[in-house]
């Protein structure tokens, strides 16, 4: 931790450890998460085996790296088999074609994970520009041949979530449309002339073309042109399938068995890849070291709480939470073993507080177990639990816990190369582990467990 600051609110926190108020070894697991080796857990992460884009050596090298990290904490760890699709990125550039209006100008783009390449000598194409999914289908044949930009006005976290489509749907749409490439601006709140990349889905057998995201000055750039006249761009992208185009992978599971109710689990998971460009700090190398260091924090107890504690940094959440599913297909058979599952995927900011998705009265248990977080800011239990790689239990009921973070600047580095470990501040991500080491504690020792949801209609 850095500061006088830090360094007194770790006191005041070590000092509630003999609180009678508060539960037993509450004030000792958040004691031990201020002192924020999880910051040099992710140090680890992010400067020795560096980006995880899933298929890739990096990714395998995670995989080895995290096992042996938590075998050394004394935990019980395995490798559960996951295949995954291997992409690579190739070359990558584009430009503004010079006209009587201007010269040409280079544009920043970065090819969106699965997209195919363009042919040897590029994509030259007049640019077409659209704001929605909607307006792109109202064009009908003018999409044609051209080269669409998906632009629009994200100022904040919550304008992703409005947004992402014209990622994710918006180049298959394209496609369909006869579109001769896609160019998506970046979905980023601040941009230093970076593109944001991210997947885009293309149908198994249906049309594909080149896409790629394009910064956000170059999306503004290009849309100032199209006001005065035409305007042409060329695109060449290296990217495709790897050889071989499926790989081999695994997610990684530790957990330390409970001491009176072991057949009942509690998980505690993150994602393990990160995008290639820079290194996965924020999305999701602060989620893994969350999740490593909470549990050597608890295993260091000695004493296991009543359920079985069980961690998994699943592989390949971001080109469809591959991971996620295959641990769910693989786990389901007996879905009331897993009576919670929380997942740290929102980067380093500082916990703000728990959002719970679970059946009628499951926010007032949570409350009651979160108020020895308030130390660390977590002033809030409401409801919206989840998170990619653990949705897929929602159909069998079971609760689901998320630590609320400050994410006012995840989506400035957010799949860039600029997603790199000094953007994480030591002190927040210490805070935010003490919120997922504590929590995971008391759903895995509470007397009861938490009401499940009902079955979906």
């Amino acid at each position: 931790m850095n500061g006088l600051v830090a360094r007194l609110t770790l006191v005041a926190v070590a000092a509630l450890a003999g609180d009678g108020d508060l539960p037993p070894g509450a004030g000792s697991i958040v004691a031990q998460a201020l002192e924020g080796r999880s910051f040099d857990v992710l140090a680890e992460l992010t400067d020795k085996v560096g980006s995880r884009l899933a298929g890739s050596p990096g990714a395998a090298a995670a995989v080895r790296w995290s096992s042996d990290w938590l075998r050394a904490a004394a935990l019980e760890v395995r490798l559960e088999p996951v295949k995954v699709k291997a992409w690579v990125r190739g070359e990558e550039r584009a430009e503004i074609l010079a006209s009587d209006l201007w010269r040409a100008q280079p544009l920043a783009v970065a090819a969106l994970g699965s997209s195919p390449p363009t042919p040897p000598g590029g994509v030259t194409a007049s640019v077409i520009e659209v704001s929605s999914l909607e307006e792109l289908r109202s064009l009908g044949d003018k999409v044609r041949g051209r080269v669409v930009l998906f632009q629009h006005q994200m100022k904040d976290a919550a304008g992703y979530g409005r947004n992402v489509k014209l990622r994710s749907r918006g180049p298959a749409e394209a496609a369909r449309a006869g579109a001769a490439a896609a160019l998506v601006r970046s979905l980023a709140t601040a941009s230093l002339r970076t593109p944001h990349t991210g997947i885009t889905d293309f149908a198994e057998g249906g049309a594909a073309i080149p896409a790629a995201a394009v910064s956000v000055e170059d999306a503004e750039l290009i849309h100032r042109l199209l006001a005065l006249g035409p305007v042409r761009v060329k695109l060449v992208l290296g990217c495709g399938p790897a050889n071989p185009p499926e790989v081999a992978s695994a997610n990684v599971v530790a957990e330390w068995r409970g001491r009176e109710i072991p057949d009942e689990v509690v998980l505690i998971g993150a994602h393990l890849d990160s995008w290639d460009l820079g290194t996965g700090a924020q999305d999701d190398g602060a989620g893994v070291a969350m999740v490593m260091e909470a549990m050597r924090i608890l295993r260091s107890r000695g004493v296991a709480p009543r359920r079985t504690l069980r961690a998994v940094l699943f592989m390949d959440e971001e080109t469809g939470a591959i991971g996620g599913r295959a641990y769910h297909d693989a786990h389901r058979a007996d879905p009331a073993r897993l009576v919670a599952a929380l997942e740290a995927d929102s980067g380093g900011g500082r916990p703000t507080g728990v959002k719970v998705s679970a059946g009628p009265g499951a926010t007032e248990i949570v409350k009651g177990w979160a108020q020895p977080l308030a130390s660390v800011g977590v002033d809030s239990v409401v409801a919206g639990g989840g998170g990619a790689d653990v949705d897929p239990w929602v159909a069998d009921g079971v609760p689901l816990l998320m630590i609320a973070q400050d994410v006012s600047h995840y989506f400035d580095w957010h799949h860039s190369a600029a997603d790199t470990l000094d953007k994480v501040e030591r002190s927040d991500l210490a805070r935010a582990t003490a919120a997922v080491a504590w929590m995971a504690w008391a759903a895995a020792d509470a007397r009861e467990t938490l009401p499940r949801s009902p079955a979906p209609r």
